[in-house]
């Protein structure tokens, strides 16, 4: 499971690295950067470190920032070694904390 956040980390981190946009739109919010209802909005010329950001979804992970879904079934460790089929659904659900209340 490690791998595959890094995996889609270094994804995002690399399309965003290319082009640049004014907002990032990943997992985990990279540091210095303002979160907004866009996405992460970044400083401009800003390159974005791959390792780091996968250190921060690391923390992320295990400290609820989101969870991990194989097939409908949470997974609680990332060691854990998962098989991946063509049909296996793998879901990244983000939580973000209610604003208010």
């Amino acid at each position: 499971m490690r791998e595959l956040i890094r995996t889609r980390v270094a994804n995002e981190v690399s399309d965003y690295n290319l082009s640049q946009p004014e907002y990032f739109r990943g997992l985990v919010q990279p540091t210095d950067a303002e979160r907004s209802f866009n996405g992460f909005k970044m400083r401009k010329g800003r390159m974005i470190d791959p390792e780091k950001q996968f250190e921060l979804a690391i923390k992320a992970f295990y400290s609820n920032g989101f969870i991990l879904l194989v097939d409908d079934r949470q997974v609680d460790e990332l060691d854990e070694e998962i098989e991946i089929w063509p049909d296996t659904t793998v879901t990244f659900l983000k939580l973000v904390p209610l604003v208010g209340g």
